[in-house]
């Protein structure tokens, strides 16, 4: 039996039937959480191994298929980030050398289209006997809870979610895996790096998303720590719906009401090209700390005109290739060999680093869906 069983289970169950592997009581060891951690659901050498998978050299299936594997993929894909974008390309390109044949279906919304992915959701059910794997990145999380427990509900699938990690502990359903990189660990990552950059009693601001998880961690988490372990004042935050627009009017506000601010936290890439522009045009740039969220080659381009001053960056690629790894191990049998909650890994880049050291890391962020150097 699989760590998250497709069926309907209880709150009494939950702890011997689903966490049966590397945890006692979830709920004892984190009562303020509505979801489950990552090791608290994952074997730890089991989620070791299959990174170590991942960084690796791809080892081809180990035996041909009788006919093409059968992918839906539902994402916001049309939005400014390239993290979709690239991470299909990684997909592909290593099932490609896994030697796995598959036909892949794609439909692509923006982030703030919640209904038409509900829309897609609908369409990929009515025919859901023609896939194998459904991957999901859903536009938020707690909008999307009851469609990815629609798909996670199929017996017709696997069902693997995207950008998120965090499985719900009232669900019902669950989605057979997670493939993501942690906002919190990236939070706590740029927040080390940022005091011990710039200090304490930093006035600073914020670019949040969509409330929700994704921003409860990469600016909530941000937030509380800086706050805590550097003793910064937080001026102001803006919801800038994780749209350029959005962020750009927040570092209007922020420049014309607030000016004691001196640094700006972005919580996605487009908002932080929106904030960017509108600094440029108004002669803020260098007064004016800003990060980014993500380290996409946008991002990696601003770092290296001096524009931007630091961004987690994700090895964005890990989350394609992790779930061609999964997609693999499925077919082979093997399916106790995935960690149910996958994190790649996420490293911090400034503009005090070399082209040389940023380079190193983008090839290795982007080795499958490609990257031109300057």
């Amino acid at each position: 039996m699989s760590l998250f069983v497709k069926s309907v289970f209880t709150v009494a169950l939950v702890p011997s039937v689903a966490f049966a592997i590397g945890t006692s009581n979830p709920d004892q060891d984190n009562p303020h959480l509505n979801y489950w951690l990552a090791d608290e659901v994952n074997d730890a050498k089991t989620a070791e191994d299959f990174q170590t998978i991942v960084s690796s050299k791809p080892q081809v299936i180990s035996a041909p298929l009788s006919k093409p594997t059968r992918i839906a993929l539902i994402y916001p894909s049309a939005d400014l980030s390239d993290f979709w974008v690239r991470n299909y390309k990684a997909l592909t390109a290593r099932l490609n050398v896994l030697h796995i044949d598959y036909v892949i279906d794609e439909f692509s919304s923006r982030q703030i289209e919640h209904a038409l992915q509900t829309r897609y959701i609908d369409e990929v059910l009515a025919r859901q006997g023609e896939y194998d794997y459904v991957i999901y990145g859903p536009s938020e999380l707690y909008v999307q809870a009851d469609n990815i427990q629609r798909l996670a509900k199929s017996e017709s699938f696997q069902s693997y979610i995207w950008a998120f990690h965090t499985p719900m502990k009232s669900w019902q359903f669950q989605p057979d895996a997670w493939f993501d990189f942690s906002s919190s660990v990236g939070a706590q990552a740029l927040c080390d790096f940022l005091i011990q950059r710039l200090g304490s009693d930093v006035s600073f601001a914020m670019n949040r998303g969509i409330p929700g998880i994704t921003d409860d961690q990469r600016s909530g988490d941000f937030k509380s720590c800086v706050e805590e372990e550097g003793g910064w004042i937080n001026f102001y935050e803006h919801f800038g719906q994780y749209q350029a627009g959005g962020g750009r009017d927040g570092a209007a506000l922020i420049t014309q009401s607030f000016p004691e601010v001196t640094m700006l936290h972005n919580a996605n890439t487009a908002m932080t090209l929106g904030s960017l522009e509108y600094l440029a045009e108004q002669s803020l740039i260098d007064g004016m700390y800003v990060t980014g969220w993500g380290g996409t080659a946008a991002e990696i381009e601003q770092i290296k005109q001096g524009n931007l001053n630091a961004t987690p960056m994700r090895m964005g690629d890990d989350v394609g290739v992790a779930t061609a790894e999964a997609i693999k191990f499925s077919l082979e049998g093997r399916t106790s060999d995935i960690p149910k909650i996958y994190l790649g890994r996420i490293e911090v880049v400034d503009d005090q680093m070399s082209t040389e050291e940023i380079n190193a890391r983008t090839r290795e962020a982007f080795r499958y869906s490609g990257v031109e150097l300057e």
